[in-house]
Order: C-alpha cells, then sequence, then structure tokens
C-alpha cells in the first residue's frame, strides 16, 4: 500500500470516527438565569464582587452549588410536569445535586428591591439564545425566606408570561406588573421551558417589596406638625405680640375709622414722654408761691 492510500484511510477512519454520535460534541443547549431581579445563581456566579462574597453565597458553594455554571439549572423531558419533577424544597436547584446549595433557607440572600404595583422589566441573562416560553411567579403572602421553598409556597398562576421574548443586550427581557398589595421578603420563581430544545430551567430571585404609601392619619399629623413652621402663632413669644400689637395701634384702618380708644401698651417710650408735663406743673406752683410772698411783703411795707 502507496503512503498517499495509507493516509487516505487513516483519514477514512478518523472522518468515521468522529461521524460516531458518541464521539461527536453535544449540540449547543441554551443556557440563562435571571439577571434582573437577580438570581441566586446569577449572584453567586457572575454578580457583583459584593454579591458573590456574600455569606449567602459562600454558604451555598460551601453547600454545594455549582456556580461557576450559573446558567445551567436545567432539567430534561419536564413537558410541564414541573410540580411533578421537581421536589418540594429543591426548586431553586432545580432537584440537581450539583446546586443543592442555592436552596438553603436564608434572610440574607442577595435581593432586589421592588415595589408591589409598579411597571418592571424583568431581564433573562442568556448566553446561547434558544426559542421558549417563560412563567414568572411570586410567592404567597406569608411566605418566610426562614424555610426551602416549597410548590405550596408559590401562586398558582403566574403574574408574567412570555413566550420568545426580544433579546436586548444579552438578555431576553418581558415588561410586566407586578402584584398589588405585596410587601417584605419574597421569592419569583421562574420556569423558562424551550421548545426548540428538550429543557426546562428553573430559578429563584430574591427580591423585597417595599411598604405601600398611605394617606393616613399619621400622614395628616404630620401636616398639622409642620403647620405652626409655616403660620407661627404670637404664643410662647411675647417680643412678637408686643410688637404685633404696637403695629395694629399704629396702622390705620382700610375704611379710615377712628383707632381703637384702648389705651397702648406701656413703654419706656411713654413714660419719657409725661416727664416734661409734671416738670411744667411744679413750675407754675413754685411761680404762685413767689407771687404770693411778694404781695405780703409789700402789704407789710404799707
Amino acid at each position: 500500500m502507496t503512503v498517499r492510500r495509507t493516509s487516505a484511510v487513516i483519514a477514512a477512519s478518523l472522518l468515521g470516527a468522529l461521524g460516531s454520535p458518541a464521539l461527536l460534541p453535544a449540540a449547543a443547549q441554551a443556557h440563562g438565569a435571571p439577571s434582573n431581579p437577580v438570581s441566586r445563581a446569577y449572584a453567586c456566579g457572575a454578580g457583583t464582587a459584593q454579591q458573590k462574597s456574600s455569606a449567602a453565597c459562600k454558604a451555598a458553594v460551601a453547600a454545594g452549588a455549582d456556580v461557576a455554571d450559573w446558567d445551567n439549572i436545567r432539567v430534561a423531558n419536564v413537558d410541564g410536569r414541573d410540580r411533578q419533577v421537581i421536589p418540594d424544597g429543591r426548586l431553586c436547584s432545580g432537584g440537581i445535586a450539583a446546586y443543592k446549595g442555592l436552596d438553603l433557607a436564608r434572610t440574607d440572600w442577595p435581593a432586589t428591591k421592588l415595589t408591589a404595583g409598579a411597571a418592571f422589566t424583568f431581564q433573562y441573562a442568556e448566553r446561547i439564545p434558544h426559542q421558549g416560553s417563560f412563567r414568572i411567579y411570586l410567592t404567597k403572602d406569608g411566605y418566610s425566606p426562614s424555610r426551602t421553598l416549597r410548590w405550596s409556597d408559590l401562586e398558582t398562576v403566574p403574574f408574567a408570561t412570555a413566550t420568545d421574548p426580544p433579546l436586548q443586550n444579552k438578555a431576553y427581557t418581558i415588561k410586566a406588573t407586578l402584584p398589588k398589595g405585596k410587601s417584605g421578603p419574597h421569592v419569583m420563581y421562574t420556569i423558562w421551558q424551550n421548545t426548540s430544545t428538550e429543557d426546562t430551567y428553573y430559578s429563584c430571585s430574591d427580591v423585597v417589596f417595599a411598604a405601600a404609601a398611605t394617606t393616613t392619619s399619621a400622614g395628616s399629623s404630620t401636616s398639622r406638625a409642620a403647620s405652626p413652621l409655616a403660620a407661627p402663632t404670637d404664643a410662647g413669644n411675647p417680643t412678637a405680640a408686643i410688637a404685633n400689637a404696637a403695629g395694629a395701634d399704629a396702622a390705620p384702618s382700610s375704611g379710615g375709622a377712628a383707632p381703637s380708644s384702648s389705651p397702648p401698651p406701656l413703654t419706656a417710650a411713654s413714660e419719657i414722654t409725661s416727664t416734661p408735663v409734671l416738670a411744667g406743673a411744679g413750675g407754675v406752683l413754685a411761680l404762685s408761691l413767689a407771687a404770693g410772698a411778694f404781695f405780703l411783703r409789700r402789704r407789710r411795707r404799707v
């Protein structure tokens, strides 16, 4: 056999081996996880330095959470049977042992602050895009993060759904309105069921709803407390009271009526004004006495 023929045979053998399904690389699968609100897997694997170094993320890794593959929490051939396939207490890991650390019941997971009833843009970070539908659930009122997540903790109906949403800035974008009446800590649970693959993805995002603003008596009392500052009174301020009274007596009325007959308040200025009057009276008395003495002396001479 010539060298050329031998090379051809070897090449054909290699191509045949590579063509074998057992040796070919697996077809690219969809990968992703929610980035807003940030999911536990994304926060610990691709989030900020503060999120990745958080106590919750460190505990998750120690308990078993392959956060380097934060986008790979997927289960094949579920076909919508999520509640039958994924066991209680294992929802955040999708029941996958490599991610069981994400199921830890903790109150310090990196969380996103939300406002109940507000418009919200959900973002699902994606590495390899595929077709599929999203279902986004929230936990029921009374949910406690101190226990692992169960199916009974979730509302039975998703508050947002989307099929093949637009991919913007490497993230699927879904616009929705958050449920009203929510407050405190909750979990947003996202299920992404692919239609171009056999996989379904599961994610837990910890969120905290701010308390709704109210217009109760507390608000009214705040307004009432502020009103003295807006319109101060003379109570407790004698100087202001005296100044206001003096100004009222000095100013003429708009109708030209006579001023009030009530005496003005006693001030140092009124005392000074009365001093010349007392001095004049004393002068008249002295003059009268001198005149009387003059006439008396004249009668004695006569």
